[in-house]
């Protein structure tokens, strides 16, 4: 009897713990899922990572000369510590200003690469090094907030632009080779380009142009400006150019994910 009696007891105790463990579950369920999601919300808030103000990594081609290289474009507020990081994950590029430049901060950064000829670095070889993909860029503020920028980068570049005339006659292959000879008015024209090129990065794709840009120098000065889509074609400024002047030009095509290609030549301005 005396141990039946102590099991009756035990089990009507056990019973009563089962009781509250039941009661406080839900409670507890509803003080954590309060709780918890407020402290992430606070984590969340402090590791938001600021965007760049303009982020933009593209290759260029100068057809003429036959070399490719790689730029970027970073802009935003004050940083102290700048990378980039490959699709691969690799570091590609760290920089950190130091002393009194660190306690000022860098606002904005542009670079060109070197750029070899194709006999120096094959395009293929070129585009090894710097795989198509996403590349992350990352900095500091002066503040310690964290900055961060993802930019696609794409090996489609735009074709050379073609038919390339200087008064109605073929524009001269480069600047090394017989120039024409012009007078009056010169008007400097192109075809519109639809795709890209057809031997470098990816051939065979339609692209979209965002615009072209015409540079022009004589022996004192340089002009640059962008030519409007519909029109491929400029007069070049009388008060520009004059007899006896050899003029060089350049006519670039800006693709719509960043990529440029360019083309040179150059004339003879004759006397009217």
């Amino acid at each position: 009897m005396f141990s039946a009696k102590v099991r009756q007891r035990s089990t009507a105790k056990n019973a009563n713990l089962w009781l509250l463990a039941l009661l406080l579950i839900p409670m507890m369920a509803l003080i954590l899922g309060t709780a918890v999601p407020v402290a992430w919300a606070d984590d969340d808030d402090d590791d938001e990572e600021i965007p760049f103000d303009e982020a933009m990594i593209f290759f260029e081609l100068n057809d003429t000369d036959g070399d490719l290289g790689i730029h970027a474009l970073i802009d935003g507020e004050a940083w102290k510590t700048l990378e980039i990081e490959d699709p691969r994950g690799r570091e590609i590029l760290d920089i950190k200003v130091k002393r009194s430049l660190r306690r000022q901060g860098l606002t904005e950064i542009f670079f060109e690469s070197a750029e070899p000829t194709f006999d120096e670095l094959d395009p293929e070889d070129f585009f090894r090094r710097f795989p198509e993909g996403e590349y992350e860029i990352e900095g500091k503020t002066i503040d310690g907030e964290e900055l961060e920028s993802e930019v696609y980068v794409s090996h489609v570049m735009p074709a050379p632009p073609a038919n390339v005339m200087v008064d109605g006659e073929e524009a001269a292959e480069d600047c090394d080779a017989d120039l024409p000879v012009v007078s009056g008015d010169v008007t400097i024209s192109w075809d519109e380009v639809t795709e890209s090129h057809p031997e470098i990065g990816i051939p065979g794709e339609e692209i979209e142009v965002d615009l072209y840009e015409l540079v022009i120098e004589n022996l004192e000065s340089e002009l640059s400006l962008t030519v409007e889509l519909e029109d491929t074609e400029f007069e070049v400024p009388a008060a520009f150019i004059a007899p006896g002047d050899t003029i060089k030009f350049e006519i670039l095509v800006h693709a719509d994910n960043g990529n440029k290609t360019a083309v040179e030549s150059c004339f003879i301005v004759g006397t009217p």
